[in-house]
């Protein structure tokens, strides 16, 4: 613990340096009296220079974010919790800090430049999911896998719209689709840590869960690129036919699907091709354009970016770029690892920093996540009805596919940047309640899956 007071003193005084009195990131009546000296001075001499680079909040704003990613990871792995839920922590406090009168880094939470770094972050983190899952893998655990997956996406979308119909029931029903959206997908990263922390990775249960989750990620992308083509269909007066939704379903469908088909024939001739070039860090350059390509082609077709990530992860195989590890190059994986270092805690800071803190002061918000939690994690435990095979732990299954996440932050993420008649999908209260969620899924899961992986051990060895 006493190593990390130098790091917390530092951003205190980050705090005081960058405070109100510098005029860095004035606001208010400050801006207006920047503004009116600026006016003044102009016409006095005639020209005004403005040396303040925009750049300069977003290379300050990094220091922030990076360094409180690292000290808040530190503390949540010492207590044997994900990185990512210390990250959202670490945001949490920042982006709450003006509750006690420090309004220094208010910033971080509008600034246009941090924000597109967050979004290239979570692009690379669904690349990177998408490179550790494999197709084939997928398909070899079988119809367990395919229908926990199924039941670990219907039960918690019926519920969270059940629920957010219920407490809220003056809020449109897209937003309550949008909720029952947000509770479908399951943390791949932080299942797969937590078995592979156990020593559990490779039996039977884990298979399925890793599988199924993969799957689940698929479906509920589908499910969101479905409410959100509603949701932008309703804000532009229109509304959507069910033939409409069925387009939408098959658009998502058939993007992944191709993209795995197409891809898959594609990229080891590109590859291929590139291999006769010499310069250094030419899988890198290549393997970064074919995921920002598919995501851009993901925007095109009006899916979310994270769709056309995930599927450049999928396509990308060792056997594609053989001739470049064949030369001494890194795993793809190796390479990708220190930008994601880098940019995917961005994306989970800058979501806690969005977390307002004041609206659990609003009554009902903390009863509605406590309902958000209690339907997530039934939802999920319904997975056991999926697994056919006799003699597995059910329960552990069910229990794997608990955790949202970095993947329900995504979605909440995006909630929030979706408008509806003038307001945001997910309102600062509604994103609070996720989050909190998102917290106690997580939290819950790695204590709850040892217990019942034992559990079950003891039960097979009697």
């Amino acid at each position: 613990m006493r190593r990390l007071i130098p790091a917390v003193l530092l951003i205190a005084v980050f705090g005081v340096l960058i405070g109100p009195s510098t005029g860095l990131w004035a606001t208010g009546d400050q801006e207006s009296a920047t503004d009116e000296q600026a006016e003044h001075q102009a016409s006095d001499e005639g020209s005004h220079v403005d040396h303040t680079s925009p750049v300069t909040p977003v290379l300050l704003g990094l220091v922030i974010i990076l360094i409180a990613a690292k000290i808040g990871g530190e503390l949540a792995e010492r207590f044997h919790q994900p990185a990512v839920l210390g990250e959202l922590v670490a945001g949490v406090v920042i982006g709450n800090l003006a509750l006690i009168g420090i309004s220094s880094f208010d910033f971080l939470a509008t600034n246009e430049g941090i924000a597109i770094l967050a979004e290239i972050g979570v692009i690379l983190l669904l690349f990177e999911v998408g490179l550790e899952s494999n197709v084939s893998e997928m398909l070899s655990v079988g119809a367990s896998s395919l229908l926990v997956a199924i039941f670990g996406v219907v039960a918690p979308f019926f519920l969270g719209w059940g629920v957010s119909a219920w407490f809220i029931p003056d809020e449109d029903i897209l937003v309550h689709l949008f909720i029952g959206a947000t509770l479908c997908a399951t943390s791949v990263g932080i299942t797969a840590r937590v078995l592979t922390d156990l020593g559990k990775v490779t039996t039977r249960e884990s298979k399925i869960i890793l599988g199924a989750a993969v799957i689940d990620d698929v479906l509920g992308l589908v499910i969101l690129a479905v409410v959100s083509g509603v949701i932008t269909a309703a804000n532009t007066g229109g509304t959507l036919a069910s033939l409409d939704v069925l387009m939408i379903i098959l658009k998502a469908a058939g993007f992944l699907v191709g993209a795995i088909l197409i891809g898959g024939w594609l990229s080891p001739r590109l590859f291929r091709l590139f291999s006769k070039l010499q310069i250094r860090g030419l899988l890198l350059t290549v393997s970064l354009s074919f995921c920002f390509f598919l995501a851009y082609l993901a925007n095109v077709i009006e899916l979310a970016p994270i769709v056309g990530a995930f599927a450049a992860g999928l396509i990308l195989e060792d056997a594609h770029y053989k001739d470049f590890l064949n030369r001494g190059e890194h795993q793809l994986e190796e390479l990708i690892h220190p930008i994601t270092i880098f940019l995917v805690p961005v994306f989970f800071v800058l979501m806690g920093i969005k977390v307002d803190l004041s609206t659990f002061g609003e009554k009902g918000v903390l009863g509605f996540a406590a309902l958000l939690s209690v339907a997530a994690i039934i939802g999920k435990m319904l997975c056991a009805l999926g697994v056919l095979e006799k003699g597995l732990d059910r329960i552990s299954v069910a229990v794997g596919m608990v955790p949202r996440g970095e993947v329900g932050l995504i979605f909440a993420g995006i909630g929030a940047s979706l408008v509806l008649h003038g307001q945001p999908v997910i309102s600062s209260a509604i994103f609070s309640a996720v989050v909190i969620m998102v917290i106690v899924t997580t939290l819950m899961t790695p204590p709850v899956l040892k217990i019942t992986l034992a559990r079950g051990e003891r039960r097979k060895a009697g």
